[in-house]
């Protein structure tokens, strides 16, 4: 019995380092990441445990004094909090499902172009301000939608009174939802782009002989073959429905817009360094979210399983 056991462990053994050693460029082309989220990402973790204490930084993490959920309790008891809270997430869901929509429209559209060289250069069109940053857009916006911007000039030359898009609450979520779509949808289009190059052309081909339309071949080929690729973004996606934008928010809006505009994250930087609230509080704030952004990705990836979709977990 030993001799099997100790002959079944050996083979183990083998097959592993034959895997390792086929796979030994790619296990080394994944190391830098791997390294990068470990130091970015999990040694941060250890502190985590300001949220459960007063936190001096003369005494550092472990030597200041536990309160327990004494920062949980103040930050729920804080009315402002839950405003926040439904500003964030309001602002997160309708973000997940326009930018979800918006580039699978842009990736239908793109996989319609047969000119190749026009589809090229209309997809480095759209996917161009991916790589502008939040500071650079959010200078475009205030110039354009300022009340002396360019948009509110043409405005009041044609006879009408000018619009105040950056201070007026409506507006302004209208403007953060528009160049979010604008900066992210053609980037996000590229994977659905990759999973419709996947298609058997037999398919479409069978679809003309039987004298199918462009909306018919998309409806019932294109959809159907993306869709898997959709939920699991979908599902990773709803993850980060708790951050909302940081970069955005806190390029764009102004204290006029705060009432509609201030998540989360902006909440905490604006408590933090301007306030003066204490460092447990903020960090109580971000154990929050990051619990409740697990528990939604759970929640709807058993969802999506139970709608016989693969799922990620």
């Amino acid at each position: 019995m030993n001799k099997v056991l100790i002959a079944k462990r050996n083979k183990t053994t083998y097959n592993f380092k034959k895997k390792v050693n086929h796979s030994k460029y790619l296990i080394l082309m994944g190391l830098p990441a791997v390294a990068f989220y470990f130091i970015f990402n999990y040694i941060p973790m250890y502190g985590i445990l300001i949220a459960f204490k007063d936190y001096y930084p003369k005494l550092g993490i472990m030597g200041s004094p536990w309160n327990h959920f004494a920062n949980f309790k103040t930050i729920f008891n804080n009315p402002e909090f839950y405003q926040v809270l439904g500003n964030t997430v309001l602002i997160g869901f309708l973000k997940i499902i326009i930018s979800f929509v918006s580039a699978i429209l842009v990736a239908l559209l793109l996989n319609e172009i047969r000119m190749r060289v026009f589809k090229k250069s209309v997809q480095i069109i759209v996917t161009f301000p991916h790589f502008l940053s939040w500071v650079v857009i959010g200078g475009f916006v205030a110039n354009l939608f300022s009340r002396t911007g360019a948009i509110n000039n043409l405005i009041n030359a044609l006879g009408h009174e000018r619009i105040e898009f950056m201070s007026d609450g409506k507006f302004f979520l209208a403007l953060i939802f528009s160049s979010d779509v604008w900066k992210e949808a053609g980037w996000s289009s590229i994977i659905y782009l990759a999973t419709m190059a996947g298609i058997s052309p037999e398919l479409y081909e069978a679809a003309d002989i039987d004298g199918a339309t462009r909306l018919q071949k998309i409806g019932h080929i294109t959809l159907p073959a993306i869709r898997s690729t959709a939920v699991l973004l979908l599902i990773l996606s709803v993850g980060g429905i708790l951050s909302a934008g940081f970069d955005q928010i806190i390029n764009l809006y102004n204290p006029l817009v705060y009432n509609v505009s201030d998540i989360l994250d902006t909440y905490i930087y604006r408590q933090t360094f301007r306030s003066g609230m204490p460092a447990g509080q903020g960090t109580a704030i971000g154990l929050f979210k990051s619990v409740v952004s697990f528990i939604l990705v759970i929640v709807v990836d058993r969802i999506a399983k139970l709608c016989g979709e693969r799922g990620i977990i």
